[in-house]
């Protein structure tokens, strides 16, 4: 029987501890960014499949059709691999050539996409839950479609859906683990860069689960804040 041999101090030893903490960040950026154009996206997504006008309607439904039921590793291999050919030589040229680190932005827009279609159909199901009452009120006031759903539908939307919205965010920090698979040196991948080198994997993995527990954690109780600053009154309600 093998006797391993524990060393902790991978983790924090130069050069190791600097390329974790690089890690940790990268993962952090990445989802956030990729969170923020989900949140827009999806919300204008699920607007767009409450409009009565049977093309916008589909065109939403066709948007989530396609992104949600395929596989976000797939899609991910897309934006980075396929999409690329899709431009002439310049553009591809240009592309490499001026926007710095490609495989991150990659991992950005695919994970924002992906999410997005899981995050317009939470809204959607928020919409149908908004009084019709609330409806008329926004309508009866002079704004348009546009200034209604902006200014008090997305918005109300948005307080009902929180709950689920909160899973999704922390589907998000999990999925960015996938974009390893081109590249990008965020945790999971770190962690195995270091196992690579120093043969210690058992460390290098109990540090990558113990950052997305944290990270967990800390959305858990940054979007539980949130929820108990914005909730509806008499909607949404907590017993104590």
């Amino acid at each position: 029987m093998l006797n391993y041999d524990f060393d902790w101090s991978v983790l924090w030893r130069a050069p190791y501890g600097a390329m974790f903490a690089r890690g940790v960040l990268t993962t952090v950026h990445l989802s956030l960014l990729a969170w923020l154009l989900a949140l827009v996206l999806g919300a204008c997504v699920g607007a767009i499949r409450m409009q009565p006008w049977p093309p916008l309607r589909r065109l939403g439904g066709a948007y989530v059709s396609l992104f949600r039921n395929t596989p976000f590793l797939v899609q991910l291999f897309f934006w980075y691999f396929a999409a690329p050919l899709l431009l002439s030589e310049s553009g591809q040229l240009w592309l490499y050539d001026n926007v710095p680190d490609y495989a991150y932005w990659a991992g950005v827009l695919g994970l924002g996409i992906y999410t997005a279609s899981r995050v317009a159909e939470q809204f959607r199901s928020a919409f149908f839950s908004i009084p019709r009452d609330q409806y008329r009120a926004a309508f009866a006031s002079g704004l348009t479609s546009i200034q209604a759903y902006r200014l008090v539908l997305i918005p109300y939307a948005f307080r009902l859906a929180l709950p689920t919205i909160t899973t999704e965010f922390l589907t998000c920090f999990k999925n960015s683990a996938l974009a390893m698979t081109i590249g990008v040196m965020e945790t999971t991948h770190t962690a195995s860069h270091v196992e690579a080198f120093t043969s210690h994997g058992l460390e290098t993995t109990t540090a990558a689960s113990l950052v997305y527990l944290s990270l967990a954690w800390t959305v858990i109780a940054a979007m539980g804040a949130v929820e108990r600053r914005l909730r509806i009154r008499g909607l949404l309600a907590r017993r104590r």
